[in-house]
């Protein structure tokens, strides 16, 4: 099996090819764009960390003409103002069914599978990333997802995870040195 040197280390080189087709990258939240944990004050506010290299990832692709996705099981309003902030225009909270989001996903943009990235961190998560066309797994993700998906990432959820597969979408199209994003 070939490899492919990218700035984070050697990957398969079938994971590269495949990131060259992305046109949406989707993404969970907890555990991808946090690092999972949900911190509850006593008033019963909800609180998560984001990190702004993420940020710089997402408005990076954007501006690349890559649209984002977010589907989540979690409702929570942080999300939705910090996606939101970011750009990014199909929020999708509150999905028992992540595949549904998935299809409506593919039929609203005129998308075929193999156009999809998906990032997850828990067996929810393989539904989806079982049909796309490059299913990302992050570091510290559940052992089930980590040894049955296309690539994972060397950062763990929620400390740059999403930032270094928009690096390596960029990358595979020979976009990454002219990246312009924004660390938000």
């Amino acid at each position: 099996m070939n490899q492919v040197n990218t700035i984070y280390g050697e990957i398969n080189e079938s994971a590269w090819i495949k990131a060259q087709d992305i046109k949406l990258l989707i993404c969970d939240v907890d555990g991808v764009f946090s690092d999972g944990r949900v911190y509850m004050g006593n008033s019963g506010e909800e609180l998560k960390a984001f990190h702004t290299k993420d940020g710089f990832g997402v408005k990076s692709l954007l501006n690349a003409g890559i649209e984002i996705a977010i589907i989540t099981g979690r409702q929570s309003k942080i999300v939705e103002t910090r996606m939101t902030n970011l750009g990014v225009k199909y929020i999708y909270q509150a999905q028992a069914d992540k595949f549904a989001a998935y299809q409506e996903l593919l039929n609203t943009l005129n998308l075929t599978p193999t156009q999809v990235a998906y990032i997850g961190d828990d067996v929810v998560d393989k539904v989806v990333m079982d049909d796309c066309g490059l299913g990302v797994a992050v570091n510290d993700a559940h052992p089930l997802l980590l040894n049955d998906c296309d690539y994972v990432t060397f950062t763990c959820g929620g400390f740059g995870a999403v930032r270094e597969l928009s690096d390596l979408i960029l990358a595979s199209k020979g976009l990454l040195e002219s990246a312009e994003g924004m660390s938000v």
